[in-house]
Order: C-alpha cells, then sequence, then structure tokens
C-alpha cells in the first residue's frame, strides 16, 4: 500500500501478471473509507484487509467493483461490513461467471471464497461522497468486459482504471472490445488524471493511457491484416508475435485479443459474445501450456 494523494492509496500486487491486480484505497474524514476492487484468493484478501485497516482504522463501508473478473472481486466476502457498487452489468456477469475461475487454474490455493455480489448497482455514472472526498465511478465499456468501471477522484486528480490500462502487462480485451478500448483510452485521457493506478502493474500517469491506446491501435491494425491475408488468428500470432510490445507480461493474450478484433473487422459488435472457453484453450495452445495464474 502506498500514498499517491491525500488520503488516497494505491495498493499494488507484483508483478502484476495473471491474478495479481491492483486495489485502491480513499480515507476520507473521520476514517470513512471506500476500497477500489479486492483480490483473488482469501490469503491475499485478507493481506489487503489487514492494510487497510493499517490505513483508515475501520473496515471501508463502501467496496466498488470495476469489472466482474474474479481478481478483482472474489476478495469481496472478505469485508462483509462494505456496501458493494458496480454497474448494473457487472452485476449480471458476476451472477454468471460465479467462481469459474478458481476451475481454470486448480493448483492455485483460493482458499475460503464465498461469491458475494453488489448491492447496489448503476448504469452511467455515479458519484460517491467519501468523508469530504468526491468519488466518481464512470461507465466505459465495453472495453476490458462489457462493462468497466473508471473511479475518478477529480481533486486529487487520480484515476483508478481497472483492467481498462495496465502497466507492463499485455492489455486483455478478449471479454470486450478493441474498438470500445480505444474509445475508453479517449475519455481516460480527457478526464486530466496526474496519478493512474492501472488494473495490473505500477502506478504511473496518463503515459500509461498512451502506451495502451498504442497496443490497440497496433492490435487493430494486425487483425484487420489478418482477416484480408486470411490468415487465422493462431497463425498470425505465431507469424508475427506482439512486434514491438513483445516484453509485456503475459504475452500469450495477443491470440484471443486477436479474435476479438478479427470479429469487429468482420462487423461484429463490440462486446459481443464470443466462445471464451476455446479461445482459452487455443491461447494455451499458443503459449505451450497453461498460463501461470501467480496468485
Amino acid at each position: 500500500m502506498t500514498d499517491v494523494a491525500d488520503g488516497v492509496h494505491a495498493y499494488v500486487q507484483p508483478d502484476g501478471g495473471w491474478c495479481l491486480n491492483n486495489a485502491g484505497l480513499v480515507v476520507g474524514d473521520g476514517g470513512e473509507s471506500l476500497l477500489v476492487d479486492t483480490a483473488a484468493t482469501e490469503l491475499r484478501a485478507r493481506l489487503l484487509r489487514t492494510e487497510v485497516l493499517r490505513r483508515s482504522g475501520v473496515p471501508p463501508r463502501t467496496v466498488v467493483n470495476t469489472h466482474f473478473h474474479g481478481d478483482h472481486t472474489f476478495g469481496n466476502s472478505h469485508f462483509p461490513e462494505a456496501l458493494v457498487v458496480a454497474h448494473e452489468h457487472t452485476r449480471t456477469e458476476m451472477a454468471a461467471a460465479g467462481l469459474h475461475l478458481t476451475g481454470l487454474w486448480p493448483d492455485v490455493r483460493w482458499g475460503d471464497l464465498e461469491l458475494t455480489l453488489p448491492q447496489v448497482t448503476y448504469r452511467d455514472s455515479l458519484t460517491l461522497h467519501v468523508g469530504g472526498v468526491r468519488v466518481e465511478l464512470i461507465q466505459l465499456g465495453p472495453a476490458h468486459t462489457t462493462a468497466d468501471t473508471a473511479v475518478w477522484l477529480p481533486e486529487r486528480r487520480v484515476l483508478f482504471t481497472g483492467d481498462l490500462v495496465m502497466n507492463g502487462v499485455t492489455p486483455f480485451c478478449l471479454m470486450g472490445s478493441v474498438s470500445g478500448s480505444l474509445r475508453a483510452m479517449r475519455r481516460l485521457r480527457g478526464l486530466g488524471a496526474e496519478t493512474v493506478v492501472p488494473g495490473h502493474g505500477p502506478v504511473g500517469g496518463p503515459e500509461l493511457i498512451d502506451a495502451n491506446e498504442a497496443y490497440f491501435r497496433w492490435l487493430q491494425e494486425q487483425a484487420r491484416r489478418g482477416v484480408a491475408d486470411g490468415l487465422t488468428p493462431l497463425r498470425l500470432a505465431r507469424e508475427t508475435g506482439s512486434g514491438p510490445f513483445d516484453a509485456l507480461l503475459d504475452s500469450e493474450r495477443l491470440v484471443p485479443n486477436l479474435h476479438r478484433g478479427y470479429a469487429e473487422a468482420r462487423g461484429a459488435a463490440p462486446g459481443s459474445p464470443l466462445d471464451v472457453g476455446a479461445l482459452f484453450k487455443e491461447m494455451t495452445v499458443f503459449h505451450g501450456g497453461l498460463p501461470d495464474c501467480r496468485a
């Protein structure tokens, strides 16, 4: 847990790979607090809770889930005092997915997890007041998923992006949209944030938005070229690799990202359903085995 502004803290889990997400804490007057996202496993959620209590003295009154993925939501149940808030589609997707993520990596010590769905949902935007601190929730999907929430603190100039933005880690849009991610980057940039807390990887500034936008532009171009040349996403990925982004962590995400790009290049709507299970298996083939879940 590190300080990023007055009463605002970022909880960063290195190295930011699969299931090692970031969280955030906003502490207002009187110790009232809000937590942005939780963690993937019981142990990691308990460690996060310890750090939250160390900073605020009391449990958070509110938890905001930026999207439905388990690394950002499975720890909800370990903050029973909190009201969980998310976009209405995030609640729907959480309920549909359940604890499915645990089955993808059965060797992970997930611990005691209980699905805790949001009790309050919003549609377009929502403003919360946390002990005098204004916290704006902005819906920006489909991008990383069909419904992504950015958490913006205008007076502190701090932006929690969830997995819309990553730092040093390959972006992932299989369940969302390439074009939608590009639109999200433009909206995020327009907020004028000075500090950006990504969903995975170290805290940075607005340059993180630029870096993610560059990846999605490159991905979109590759997908269009692959469709025009009649190459499958897997073959294109094997021929080109991740190009200028090859040093990013979890580069195997290129294959499912290309599938999303191909679908949109052929006219599919952003966020339209793809066979996630089949594409995860194809990513495993490309990677030469199951990607390493570091949780």
